[in-house]
């Protein structure tokens, strides 16, 4: 009988205590799999989807609320600007490249966003069936929402006022899907894009009429600059001098960071105390089971087992308890994951994926391991420090 059965047998004999400190460790696991996999995969998605904007502009309000309405489409944005302000910063040799944006819809809770052929550029979106929008009342769908609606080229919808479910559904004005992107990764994909004109017209309080409105207005707009020197007096600039509010992508994205990590070092800590409190119920579980084995391990030792076989066996028991309680804890961490990501998909929101095993996830075990051994080593060396003797002669 090789000696990882033997361990294992033992544990069977004491298989409250050998749960415990698995569970333990396995809940220990599980927490920092679902934390380091969800903040890795969303801080990777907030850069994606913001990597080539530099600049937002909007109305007055939270920069933070503009970034997430603007760019993340998460939020409510804080009001309208008029278009003829927004094309005026066009002309600012600061600026390569401006893209108007207006919102006010959704379609079953996915945003319709206004916006020209442009800002599918920014995300190198290409399309996976019909052609992109030319006239108003055209739109082209992510490939989120053509999964999910089971839209395609040719279809007609209405979309509903608000940027959530539940509002006023604009049925006289109907949009025809002209062509659906390929999954691209971003924020894109769970997006309808159609020419901001649709979004004044589907708002008009008079008929649709193909004239130029007197006042248009667009939510925001996004901006790239020509050179990076302009991040240093842009921004200051159009919050100084004009009626317009301008946030940083990279800056608002590094304080909602800072906002989650708060949370994240808590449940991080947590994690923690539960390794300290598996490793302490498997230091406790082996003494208790050493007390009951001292006359079995003193035969061993009669029957010619040395003292390192009988403390190797210890630490064997504590190798397979770690072993299990992680490979045990990476599973379901990832069904957690699984669960999380497939939760938010169906919100409308940012996904993660629990499928992702990252090389990260190997030093979890090998620190399971190495809490198992540390909190193992007393009761191994114990074992190895038996009085024959005085224990055959006890009984």
């Amino acid at each position: 009988m090789n000696r990882i059965t033997l361990a294992t047998r033992d544990l069977r004999a004491n298989p409250g205590q050998a749960f415990l400190s698995a569970a333990l460790s396995a809940l220990a696991v599980s927490m920092l799999v679902v934390l380091l996999a969800f903040t890795g995969q969303m801080a990777d998605r907030l850069q994606r989807d913001a990597r080539d904007i530099d600049l937002v502009v909007g109305a007055k309000g939270s920069p933070l609320q503009l970034i997430l309405a603007g760019v993340y489409h998460l939020e409510i944005p804080p009001g309208n600007i008029p278009l003829h302000e927004v094309e005026s910063l066009a002309s600012d040799p600061l600026v390569q490249r401006i893209i108007p944006i207006a919102l006010g819809d959704s379609f079953r809770g996915f945003r319709i966003v206004g916006a020209s052929t442009d800002y599918g550029s920014l995300y190198q979106a290409t399309l996976a069936d019909g052609h992109w929008y030319e006239e108003p009342m055209e739109a082209v769908l992510g490939a989120t929402i053509a999964t999910r609606t089971g839209l395609s080229v040719g279809n007609t919808f209405a979309g509903s006022h608000g940027l959530t479910e539940g509002g006023d559904i604009h049925a006289d004005m109907a949009y025809t899907v002209t062509g659906v992107l390929h999954p691209t990764g971003t924020v894109l994909d769970r997006l309808i894009l159609t020419p901001v004109e649709s979004v004044w017209w589907v708002h008009a309080d008079h008929a649709r009429t193909d004239e130029t409105f007197d006042n248009p207005e667009v939510t925001l707009a996004l901006i790239q600059y020509s050179t990076p020197l302009a991040a240093v007096s842009l921004p200051r600039r159009i919050n100084s001098q004009t009626a317009l509010m301008a946030a940083s992508p990279p800056l608002e994205i590094a304080h909602l960071t800072q906002l989650m990590g708060v949370g994240k070092e808590v449940l991080q800590g947590f994690a923690w105390l539960l390794f300290v409190a598996a490793g302490g119920a498997l230091l406790a579980g082996l003494l208790a089971n050493l007390r009951h084995r001292r006359y079995e391990l003193a035969i061993f030792r009669m029957l010619g087992a040395s003292r390192g076989q009988l403390w190797a066996g210890v630490m064997i028991e504590a190798w397979l308890l770690a072993t299990l309680g992680a490979v045990v804890g990476l599973l379901l961490g990832h069904g957690w994951v699984e669960g999380l990501g497939w939760w938010l998909d169906r919100h409308q929101q940012p996904a993660i994926d629990g499928t992702q095993f990252m090389a990260w996830e190997g030093w979890l075990v090998v620190l399971a391991w190495i809490i198992a051994w540390l909190a193992a080593a007393w009761p191994a060396w114990r074992a190895s420090r038996l009085d024959v003797a005085q224990i055959l002669a006890e009984r």
